[in-house]
């Protein structure tokens, strides 16, 4: 990795002035200047330049190098949610790449620094992967590649097994139950301190509802004996806290979960964070960056990014646009009561107040949703009609995928199941001692879609490794209540009386 030469530090300095003019406020940027090689190596340590060893990452080097060799893709930047950020610069880009490039990275930056699902973030994180990276290699050294390597894998397998909201709940301080049981006291209402009145008390405190309160009671305390105590959706969390973990099992665990709520910000705002940085990158260009004869070159580029590709979606493309369209309705007055009442197609294509809101509803927007919300709220079907979205589904026959329906309806829920905990399923953490024989037991949080057999199958196996116990889960298969029971062995799917439900 090198420095920036004295033309594109030159270059840097314009760019980050005209992002300032525009109200971006990002963290101090440094650019490495990379080839190609080094380009895919931190790429497949996503975004950083060192990470633990583990033959994930190799594969993906492979991948990316033989993409880039053969033309089939080019990596223009990668940047970094850290204070400072660090970017990476191809070597060998044309002038107007680095331009478009860093203009990008601005948008990021910004992004970063402001959305509040990375307010969380640790942002020293590229010094706790070198951390996480030599503690891996000082595992390996004593217990073996093979063993440490093994065990990696199967933490990968359920790092996608944590709670998205965790990071916005205060801790909770767990209770301890006194060791000596004491005995369940229900209060009871005086009738008077006249003991001649004392026959008004079956009438003030009838026994039937003293006993329910005992009883209520009762379930209360079993249920704070209970582990955990209410359903929990941070398994990764749950499993460092009470499965039998060696010691390096459970550092090599807790380093997993760190980098996976690390990333989980970047998977819930991916359509925001890179419309952002498409809409400033397209703004900064077009409107002060670009020069007349490098007008072409953008326009080649800028249209790759945002480019639709057969059977998939775009967050380039798709978050671009609703910026422009949130922009643009807010600076009409394109919102409210007047405007959601109004039925007249030709008064609404007519519609402009000229309030001149845009820049500042984009600017909150970027500030306080993820794609979840950002899609629910202003995903339109005036926008979908005006960039002709449309549901798709594979022809058994032919082979060939085939639009399926245009209605509003139907795109906009299949958007959101898919972005909804990123299209996986709902996991929770029921009971670690199930049945009073230390089994771990979840559940499935069934949202019409049914678990995939071989992967519930798999991730029952990875689990009893780390658990050392049976692991069942509750689920729903083709509407019947079902359980899902892996004791080492073998695999057990019983039904159920009734579907489980969140409490």
């Amino acid at each position: 990795m090198a420095t920036l030469t004295k033309h594109l530090a030159d270059l840097q300095a314009e760019i980050e002035g005209y992002a300032t003019e525009y109200g971006l406020d990002f963290f101090t940027t440094i650019y490495e200047l990379v080839d190609y090689r080094q380009m895919s190596e931190i790429a497949a340590y996503e975004g950083f330049p060192v990470r633990y060893p583990h033959w994930r990452f190799g594969m993906e080097y492979d991948r990316m190098i033989k993409s880039q060799t053969y033309g089939l893709s080019k990596i223009y930047e990668l940047v970094i949610n850290t204070d400072p950020c660090y970017a990476y610069l191809l070597e060998g880009n044309s002038l107007v790449d680095q331009k478009l490039v860093m203009s990008h990275v601005y948008g990021h930056c910004d992004f970063f620094k402001h959305n509040r699902f990375f307010s969380h973030t640790d942002r020293r994180m590229i010094d706790g992967m070198a951390n996480h990276a030599t503690r891996v290699r000082r595992h390996m050294d004593r217990q073996g590649i093979d063993k440490v390597e093994s065990f990696i894998d199967v933490c990968h397998s359920l790092d996608n097994l944590i709670d998205p909201w965790l990071p916005f709940r205060k801790p909770q301080q767990q209770r301890r139950e006194p060791s000596v049981e004491m005995p369940i006291n229900i209060g009871r209402l005086s009738a008077n301190a006249d003991s001649e009145r004392s026959y008004l008390d079956d009438y003030i405190n009838p026994p039937e509802f003293i006993e329910q309160q005992r009883k209520r009671a009762e379930q209360e305390r079993e249920q704070r004996r209970k582990i955990p105590p209410q359903p929990e959706r941070d398994l990764l969390g749950f499993l460092l806290l009470h499965a039998p973990l060696d010691p390096w099992e459970a550092d090599v665990l807790g380093i997993i979960r760190e980098e996976a709520y690390y990333f989980l910000p970047q998977r819930q705002t991916k359509i925001m964070n890179e419309g952002w940085a498409t809409y400033w990158h397209s703004k900064l260009m077009t409107t002060r960056a670009l020069r007349d004869d490098e007008l072409i070159d953008y326009a080649e580029a800028a249209s790759g990014v945002t480019a639709m590709g057969p059977n998939q979606l775009n967050p380039y493309k798709l978050g671009v646009e609703l910026y422009r369209d949130i922009e643009d309705r807010w600076n009409k007055g394109k919102f409210g009561k007047q405007w959601d009442e109004c039925d007249d197609r030709q008064v609404r294509d007519d519609w402009d107040l000229r309030l001149n809101l845009g820049k500042s509803k984009i600017f909150e927007v970027r500030r306080l949703y993820n794609d979840v919300t950002f899609i629910d709220e202003f995903f339109t079907l005036e926008f979908c009609r005006r960039n002709r979205f449309f549901t798709f589904v594979e022809n058994r026959r032919s082979g060939r995928h085939e639009i399926e329906s245009r209605e509003f309806k139907k795109i906009k829920d299949t958007m959101l199941q898919q972005l909804t905990n990123f299209g996986q399923p709902f996991i929770y953490v029921v009971d670690a001692n199930h049945l009073n024989r230390g089994e771990l037991l979840l559940a499935h949080r069934h949202e019409g879609v049914d678990l995939r057999l071989n992967y519930a199958r798999d991730t029952l196996r990875n689990l009893v490794r780390i658990w050392r116990r049976p692991v069942s889960i509750l689920t729903t298969v083709e509407d019947k209540p079902k359980r899902i029971r892996f004791d080492g062995t073998e695999i057990q799917i019983t039904d159920e009386p009734a579907a489980w439900r969140v409490p």
